[in-house]
């Protein structure tokens, strides 16, 4: 129940994977997401992770001329989505920029070419978003690459999930529970369903968050969560999707150091009498064995 990416482990025994999740919060914007990795590295976090598509073949044909108002001027939707994409040399400009920061970079392929794309750079991860879950040409030109996979089960299906599990399961592979609303009310969170993964699959778990605030992924910590994802952003404010659902660089900085803290408090499960108690006990207890 654990696998390496690069010198991380994923696993029980091992501490929680943190991943800042870019995404699309660059707004096309260079500058940006290298600020945005200065976040995640300066947190502590672990790796940093941004999205793939191939516009033309992963927008759905009756979404493409669909008019939309953007930074850019009102433009259709394929357009807007190839404002936002990365070029081939500014995708590996980024990857060597997190890289040196010893960051594991890495991006959630939308369809084939992406992920191809991916492959063929060598990225040591991938991420199957929660959208793309039930993509079965997707998931098997995954799983063949031979990478380490986390899969986001949002908008999912227990009998989804199985389908998704038996087509990924000979990669070195985790789950993410997430709930796949921007931002997402606390009591559709239903963060109980962790360890319910964990039982029914026996490989990490983790936890990808929509909501507004930290303290609920903490909870996912405490509850066994072995990765953790949120989105980030330099200001909430800013336009875009899911902004809204992002935590600011001061947000981010106390949840990463939050979560080191929950991990050490959890110990080991094996209840005993610490050093530290033993003077207490001296001076309170009137029978001691």
């Amino acid at each position: 129940m654990e696998f390496q990416i690069g010198n991380n482990f994923v696993g029980l025994k091992h501490p929680v994977f943190i991943i800042a999740e870019i995404g699309i919060n660059h707004n096309g914007s260079l500058e940006t997401a290298k600020n945005l990795i200065d976040v995640a590295s300066q947190s502590g976090a672990d790796a940093v992770k941004i999205q793939k598509r191939d516009p033309d073949t992963c927008v759905p044909e009756d979404q493409k001329n669909i008019m939309r108002d953007t930074p850019w001027g009102r433009i259709t939707y394929l357009e807007y989505r190839k404002k936002i994409e990365f070029s081939p040399d500014e995708f590996d400009e980024l990857e060597a920029y997190a890289t040196a920061k010893k960051l594991i970079f890495f991006a959630s392929p939308w369809d084939v070419p992406s992920a191809q794309f991916l492959i063929e750079r060598d990225c040591k991860l991938l991420k199957v978003a929660s959208a793309c879950l039930t993509d079965d040409e997707l998931l098997k030109v995954i799983t063949a690459s031979g990478r380490p996979v986390i899969a986001s089960t949002g908008m999912s299906t227990i009998p989804e999930i199985d389908h998704a599990f038996n087509i990924l399961k000979e990669s070195p592979l985790a789950f993410c529970h997430t709930t796949s609303t921007y931002p997402c009310a606390v009591d559709e969170l239903n963060l109980l369903v962790i360890p319910k993964l964990l039982e029914r699959y026996r490989i990490p778990i983790g936890y990808s968050g929509h909501e507004i605030g930290l303290t609920t992924t903490l909870a996912a910590v405490a509850l066994g969560a072995k990765i953790i994802e949120r989105h980030i952003t330099m200001d909430r404010t800013m336009w875009g999707s899911d902004q809204a659902a992002s935590i600011e660089p001061h947000g981010f900085m106390k949840l990463v150091k939050d979560i080191r803290a929950v991990e050490k408090s959890l110990g080991d499960g094996v209840k005993k009498v610490y050093e530290s108690e033993i003077g207490a006990m001296k001076k309170l207890r009137k029978i001691i064995n």
